[in-house]
């Protein structure tokens, strides 16, 4: 065989040397290799060379491909490439195929690897992990220059053998060191008696780890303890029980649960979930109930049915004597108000008192006896009748309206002797004009006024166009019930009688003692509301008060509507005879408007005098009306016609309701104003409010009303016999013959309206009059001056200026009572 290896030899040597006769080109061996490839002489595939000067089969390729990876174990792609030659795409489809049949082989990220090249890395991992008895995954990766996933699946199969370790987390560590760790685990496990997360415990022992081992030691993941941990539970090392895989329960903590729930509930009978939650029971009503099945489950505490006989036994007891009680105070002092409920309800004599309608509860708590209620309901309609009544009865005057009458009252007094010495004459006839036009004067205009209105109707306009439809299409009576009840308010009427819950509580606390120390009790405990009980209690009964009150109310105020409808109609009459008095004499002050000084004391005259009287009868009938509408028992003879001070009006006028409380003060400041104008205004504002109509003063009733008025002067006149007194009637009269005008004059403007008349008279009979009104004048100083004990010579003076102004008086009544004269002495100059 070797004879014939060397003559083969020899022979392909000297086929080597031997030069040929015919030398081919480079491009005839291509042409030539083509045209046995096109007559299927090579039927293989051929690959070119980088090179181009030379074919390799695929199967070299594979060969040289596996001879590489043989001898490095690791070899990418790309350098295969270079090193065979060969372009790069061969090279990767020819690698696909070599992986493919070689088990032992796998490409990844463009490198083949071999079984023995991760052989040697296991090799040397493990001499580097022997070393340091922990090493991190990602830092072999990162070496490696592959993934974690990657190293971890070369190392799994090869732990054991070829690494000696544990793969852990990311980590690889010696047995010693899972051993170590193992130890610190199971006696910081065995060191907790309270229910701990075990995060908390993991992050412990990796500081002390770190500490252990300095900067150069690796840190240690929780997920290393926490399988240490398992596996130690699951060979009973470790005695408790693990929730949700981080809540771990040792074993000696839940026995102390046990016992300690055990005798806290066989002592008490009760035990409240919050005590279950500080021995760190999560769900205690479902921990309960699985302890005590026969118990009962409340809000906030667990109870043995024993605690609902207990106080069963208390309700029954105090429903028995028509009492109340409050369960909260039986009960241990941890039971809530929901508690306290839900207890209640489980009660028998409750479910029995609350369907005979004879138990009642409030507040959650409370159980009351429905008796007791009733004595307390009708205790307290008896005190709200008291204050009812004694809220709407009359005008309280305050210490401040008192000191504003004396302070008004003051005023007046201080003006009035400021005044000169005629006023008290013209007081005195004032006086008696008063009281006799009280009777026949205002009859008389009142007669005057209905003739006038059967002879034209049409000549009365009213207010607006709203109250005159109402005039024509209903009598006054019906338009003032109709549009006063429109117009007052009944939300804050009613407001001011119905009392308010807190007055309710304070007088329950008075008529029930027992509820204050209650209110003790509740201050005891801590409550935030110490009338816990007394105000569910007030707002039970106030309702039923408030409908008893109205019902009351309503069939009182269905008497009193024809009492209403009645003084209605009697305050338009008054009111329209006062009004138009007041018109008549507003006309007479403008014969005196280019005399401001005079104006002023006039205008303040007639508003201190008729308009004081229109506004203190307007609100006395209102106020009587505002009553009988609420339903306040009011006699008849409650209504006063006396005269009122500045307080007292606005006292009464406060009370009225909303918009006329309002326009009912601005008529009572228009009283102590300067012009009868603003006053006029305000009248007929309230006038409107209230649904009263104010007659307009036209030409024919101006007449009658003059004819009235001078025929009531004269009778004066005629009957006078006062020296002092009958100037200013005279002079009245003589401004009705003169200027046919009403004129209201006080004392003081006396001598103006007097001066004023000397272009309207004779000489004589002007010299008559100013001589009257002189000695007048100096009678009222001699009488102002004396010294009232009569020995003086000032008592002498006085008698014989009396008896000469005594003398007087026919001929000053001749200046207006007889005819012919008073014609012959009223001409003009």
């Amino acid at each position: 065989m070797d004879d014939e290896l060397l003559e083969l030899q020899k022979q392909f040597e000297s086929a080597q040397q031997a030069k040929s006769s015919i030398r081919l080109s480079d491009r005839n061996v291509v042409e030539l290799v083509q045209k046995l490839h096109e007559l299927h002489i090579i039927d293989f595939e051929l690959l070119h060379t980088v090179s181009g000067k030379e074919y390799i089969t695929p199967d070299q390729l594979r060969h040289e491909i596996l001879v590489e990876v043989k001898r490095l174990g690791r070899i990418s792609l790309i350098d295969l490439a270079d090193t065979i030659g060969v372009d790069l795409y061969h090279v990767e489809k020819q690698s696909q195929h070599v992986v493919l049949d070689d088990p032992g082989l796998m490409l990844i990220q463009g490198e083949i690897i071999s079984q023995s090249y991760w052989d040697s890395v296991a090799e040397e991992i493990n001499e580097r992990l022997q070393e340091c008895s922990q090493v991190a995954l990602a830092e072999l990766a990162a070496q490696l220059h592959v993934s974690s996933e990657m190293v971890t699946s070369v190392l799994e199969p090869r732990i054991g053998t070829t690494v000696k370790g544990r793969l852990e987390g990311g980590q690889l560590y010696t047995p010693a060191y899972v051993t170590r760790v193992t130890a610190m685990v199971r006696g910081a496990a065995r060191a907790i008696t309270v229910p701990t997360n075990l995060s908390v415990l993991w992050s412990t022992l990796q500081q002390l780890l770190q500490e252990m081992e300095g900067a150069s030691g690796v840190a240690v993941e929780g997920s290393f303890f926490q399988s240490l941990f398992n596996g130690l539970v699951k060979e009973g090392e470790i005695l408790g029980s693990l929730r949700a895989g981080v809540h771990w329960t040792p074993n000696v903590f839940a026995i102390a649960q046990k016992e300690t729930i055990d005798s806290f509930f066989s002592q008490n009978s009760f035990i409240g979930y919050d005590v279950l939650q500080k021995l760190r029971i999560p769900q205690p009503v479902q921990f309960l109930q699985s302890r005590y099945p026969e118990c009962i489950p409340l809000v906030t505490t667990f109870i043995h049915p024993s605690m609902i006989e207990m106080l069963d036994a208390a309700i029954e007891d105090a429903l028995e004597h028509g009492s109340w009680m409050d369960s909260l105070s039986i009960l241990p002092m941890s039971f809530g108000s929901q508690d306290a409920s839900k207890l209640l309800s489980l009660c028998p004599s409750i479910q029995q008192g609350l369907k005979a309608e004879k138990a009642i509860i409030f507040g959650e708590s409370f159980v009351f006896c429905r008796a007791f209620i009733k004595d307390v309901y009708d205790r307290l309609e008896k005190e709200m009748e008291t204050l009812i009544v004694s809220n709407s009865s009359g005008t309280v005057m305050s210490e401040d309206l008192q000191e504003t009458k004396v302070g008004h009252d003051t005023g007046r007094f201080t003006e009035s002797n400021e005044t000169t010495i005629d006023s008290s004459s013209n007081k005195q006839m004032m006086e008696k004009g008063s009281k006799k036009k009280k009777g026949r004067v205002t009859g008389n205009i009142g007669a005057g006024v209905a003739e006038s209105d059967l002879d034209n109707q049409d000549s009365v306009p009213t207010k607006s166009k709203k109250n005159q439809r109402k005039g024509k299409n209903s009598s006054s009576a019906q338009v003032a019930d109709s549009k006063a009840s429109a117009k007052l308010v009944k939300s804050k009427e009613e407001n001011l009688n119905i009392p308010s819950e807190d007055w309710m509580v304070n007088k329950i606390a008075t008529l029930v003692p027992d509820f204050e120390e209650q209110e003790q009790w509740s201050n005891l405990i801590g409550l935030d509301d110490p009338q816990t009980i007394i105000r569910p209690l007030a707002n039970y009964m106030r309702p039923m008060l408030i409908n008893s009150w109205k019902e009351r109310r309503k069939a009182l105020f269905t008497e009193n509507t024809e009492r209403m409808k009645h003084l209605l109609d009697n305050l338009q009459k008054k009111l329209d005879e006062s009004f138009l008095n007041m018109q008549l004499y507003e006309k007479a002050l403008e014969l005196f408007e280019d005399d401001q000084s005079t104006s002023v004391i006039l205008h303040r005259h007639l508003l201190r005098t008729t308009a004081t009287t229109i506004v203190d009868m307007l609100l006395h009938n209102l106020d009587m009306h505002n009553k009988l509408k609420n339903g306040v028992e009011v006699e008849d003879t409650q209504i006063s016609e006396s005269s009122l001070n500045p307080g007292e009006r606005t006292s009464i006028a406060k009370n009225f309701p909303g918009s006329l409380s309002k326009k009912a003060l601005v008529v009572v400041e228009a009283l102590e104003g300067r012009r009868v104008e603003t006053f006029m205004t305000a009248l007929r504002d309230i006038a409107e409010e209230s649904g009263l109509l104010l007659k307009k003063l036209d030409k024919k009733l101006e007449r009658t009303l003059l004819r009235s008025y001078q025929k009531d002067l004269a009778s004066e006149v005629s009957a006078e016999m006062d020296p002092i007194s009958i100037l200013a009637i005279v002079v009245s009269l003589l401004y009705v013959q003169i200027h046919h005008k009403a004129l209201q004059a006080p004392g003081r403007a006396i001598s103006v309206a007097v001066s004023r008349l000397k272009d309207k008279l004779d000489e004589s009979a002007f010299k008559i009059l100013t001589e009257y009104q002189t000695a007048t004048v100096t009678l009222l100083a001699l009488m102002s001056t004396a010294s009232g004990d009569g020995e003086d010579c000032t008592s002498d003076r006085i008698l014989s200026k009396r008896e000469l102004l005594e003398n007087q008086i026919p001929a000053l009544k001749g200046l207006v009572l007889h005819t012919g004269t008073s014609q012959s002495t009223l001409g003009m100059r």
